[in-house]
């Protein structure tokens, strides 16, 4: 079942990008954090009064350093995206599958265990072939150092994703975590704001404006399946359908933008769904003597 909320975050984190992509012609970077975070926060604060979900939380501290991992991972993604090409921003981004098999691989190599990680990690590594061979990312030698932003900001994605884990083991419920993760977002873009400067609302397009809410709205849900998929389920398996996103996002580009995927692009998404399909087997096949060390 955690599956499942991993690919409709997956979905529903494609579906913002198209919103994400529409908006940016009438707003910067910074702008569209804040206001993703802003809407966030409203619509995550109205969802949590309605389920009686108080907003104090026993582990502030926690919540703080998720926020910031959170949101240092996504300004440098946003660097990346603007000083690489995009398929290579994106690529290194999607290299937070791989970190997190990492440190799980690394974790179990502690505790004698790694075997029972290796089959699920080798998923995650052929869905990020698959990844490889959809975007085909290119690093010029003066990209080096965003090339390096890139790679920090798959680490950060990483260790969000583990702090997440790391929330849902203790209970902390996944509308919270979103809640503040959205408060740290809607922070850090009002900061990049104030050095930036805001658009004039009159230069703004209809269709952009229109974007706003659904991005925000999008941004919670999408975050909202991925905080529980990772508190609740195998870490390895979630990382492994993250990349499901990737397909999800080829899609709407062939269908809305008119985009055209070559070959080895259609062959990459077959990688992608096949060791999807493989890696929620396995774990299927493993759960009755899977430890909780593995979530």
């Amino acid at each position: 079942m955690q599956a499942l909320w991993m690919v409709l975050g997956a979905f529903l984190f494609a579906t913002m990008a198209v919103g994400i992509k529409i908006a940016a012609g009438s707003f910067n970077t910074f702008e569209l954090v804040f206001y993703r975070g802003v809407v966030s926060v409203i619509f995550m604060g109205l969802v949590l009064r309605a389920r009686g979900t108080p907003l104090r939380t026993p582990v502030p501290m926690m919540h703080a350093w998720r926020s910031l991992i959170g949101v240092l991972s996504l300004g440098s993604w946003f660097y990346a995206i603007a000083h690489l090409p995009l398929a290579t921003a994106m690529t290194l981004n999607y290299m937070s599958g791989v970190w997190v098999a990492a440190f799980i691989v690394g974790g179990a190599l502690m505790y004698g265990q790694a075997q029972r990680q290796g089959p699920l990690m080798a998923t995650v590594l052929a869905s990020f072939s698959g990844v490889v061979m959809m975007l085909r990312p290119t690093l010029d030698q003066n990209q080096l150092f965003a090339g390096l932003i890139g790679l920090l900001s798959g680490i950060g994605a990483a260790l969000a994703y583990m702090q997440v884990t790391a929330l849902g083991k203790i209970g902390e419920p996944e509308g919270r975590t979103v809640f503040y993760f959205s408060v740290g977002s809607a922070v850090a873009g009002l900061a990049g704001i104030l050095f930036t400067g805001l658009t004039p609302w009159s230069s703004v397009s209809w269709q952009a404006a229109a974007w706003l809410v659904p991005i925000g709205i999008l941004a919670s849900l999408g975050q909202w399946c991925m905080t529980r998929a990772y508190s609740r389920g195998s870490t390895l398996l979630v990382a492994n359908l993250q990349y499901s996103g990737i397909v999800f996002a080829a899609f709407y580009s062939l269908l809305l933008f008119g985009d055209q995927i070559p070959l080895i692009g259609w062959a990459g998404m077959g990688v992608i769904v096949a060791s999807g399909v493989a890696a929620t087997v396995l774990r299927t096949r493993t759960l009755p003597d899977t430890p909780a060390e593995e979530h």
